[in-house]
């Protein structure tokens, strides 16, 4: 087994731990959980640091349990929230738990027959038979009123301005303390891992323990992942960051990690990629030395594109981004899917023509000016056309040229580039 401390220490994962885990983890195969709230059918990049140290972790050679909290999924947890979360029906927690075991399967290994293969819980399995009375007799006994009104999570809820905290959320912690307690008497888990903003959540977990079973369990915790600006980390104009293709391409995925700053892609290259040390600083020396180059953005792209999506999406996407910024052909344009099309050029003007327009096979000058107005007057297009200054499809064109349904890209798509950086989308209804 190595050290998995040390791994999150120089990583800059770890924010604080229970005295006593890094001898609990050097002394036997130890199993931990992080929980995470089937919130989606998807998780996103904020989830992406917890699962990593559970990766982490199965590396090190201890067993990761990854608890989807379908039970405490139907109540929401006040930690870090303003307002009372939107709850869930069982059919939906159901479908979301399907879909992110899949996703974990990326990082962990569940199908293995070592003796530290992951596993998935769902907590929604054995807190559906608890009868309210018999939680609070069983459990609810055991924890002070004084004892989880002193945690963090909860002063900030009551003392702030907004609508305060249901009965409902102030329970929250008592049942992710159960959570605990059943997996330390079922899978003989001690410690329990999160974000530095669960850590009251957990220690009520490892007293419970300690008032009911009088064992010794363990709390770990990582640091709240920031941008270097101030600004949230994994959020975009659009929202969230998805691990899930549906909600953000392949594309869109790997641009956002292209597009980090300097400072942020060497803290984020540590947390979410398997890199060694050896290999990340001597990145970030070469980083430093040809910054224009933006090798550390690009290392972290490629490997987190692929550990998501695969290689090839990564190529894709790769391929994707040099048509809008770098050397590309007809060929590579052709090649796209339609949604990738969309995602590139979502930020340039769009014009509409019909079939019948296109059957017509107008020439080039009309095309631009008539039937769009991808130019002023026809005068001005045909001054840039004659300058061999307009491209369709990324090849340049001359005054010989009609536009006709060979042009088209998907079978409704024709791109128009004036000059080197002025793209023109055209659909075809």
């Amino acid at each position: 087994m190595s050290n998995f401390v040390e791994e999150l220490r120089w990583r800059g994962m770890l924010h604080d731990a229970m005295p006593g885990t890094e001898e609990q983890l050097a002394k036997e195969m130890t199993s931990a959980y992080v929980g995470i709230d089937p919130t989606a059918d998807s998780l996103h990049i904020g989830h992406l640091v917890s699962i990593m140290m559970l990766r982490h972790f199965q590396n090190a050679g201890h067993r990761p349990l990854a608890l989807v909290g379908g039970a405490t999924g139907m109540i929401g947890d006040p930690s870090g929230k303003s307002k009372e979360r939107n709850l869930l029906d069982e059919a939906a927690l159901r479908h979301n738990q399907d879909s992110i075991k899949a996703q974990l399967a990326l990082f962990l290994d569940f199908d293995s027959d070592a003796p530290n293969a992951a596993q998935l819980v769902n907590n929604y399995d054995w807190m559906k038979e608890f009868s309210f009375l018999d939680f609070i007799r069983d459990v609810g006994k055991h924890i002070t009123v004084n004892y989880m009104m002193a945690k963090d999570s909860v002063k900030k809820r009551l003392s702030g301005e907004g609508e305060g905290m249901s009965f409902t959320e102030f329970t929250y912690q008592l049942v992710q303390g159960y959570d605990f307690l059943h997996l330390y008497r079922e899978f003989n888990c001690k410690l329990q891992m999160g974000g530095s903003d669960q850590w009251g959540n957990i220690t009520t977990g490892t007293e419970l323990i300690r008032r009911k079973e009088s064992g010794e369990a363990f709390a770990l915790t990582c640091p709240l992942i920031t941008k270097a600006d101030g600004g949230k980390f994994g959020k975009t104009e659009e929202g969230n960051v998805w691990l899930s293709a549906k909600y953000t391409s392949p594309y869109k995925f790997y641009q956002f990690w292209l597009n980090t700053s300097d400072a942020d892609a060497e803290r984020y290259i540590k947390i979410f990629t398997m890199l060694s040390k050896e290999e990340i600083d001597s990145l970030v020396e070469s980083h430093q030395a040809e910054a224009h180059l933006r090798q550390l953005q690009n290392r972290l792209a490629e490997e987190l594109t692929t550990m998501v999506h695969g290689k090839d999406a990564l190529e894709n996407a790769i391929k994707a981004s040099q048509i809008l910024f770098g050397k590309s052909t007809e060929e590579d344009l052709r090649d796209l899917d339609e949604e990738t099309l969309l995602d590139i050029f979502s930020g340039v003007p769009q014009f509409e023509i019909s079939a019948a327009q296109l059957a017509a096979e107008p020439e080039i000058v009309n095309f631009l000016a008539e039937e769009t107005s991808i130019f002023p007057s026809k005068g001005e297009a045909r001054k840039m056309v004659q300058a061999n200054g307009v491209s369709i499809n990324k090849s340049k064109v001359g005054m010989d040229k009609k536009i006709g349904e060979t042009d088209l890209i998907g079978g409704k798509f024709i791109l128009a580039q004036k000059g080197k950086k002025n793209y023109f989308l055209v659909r075809v209804a």
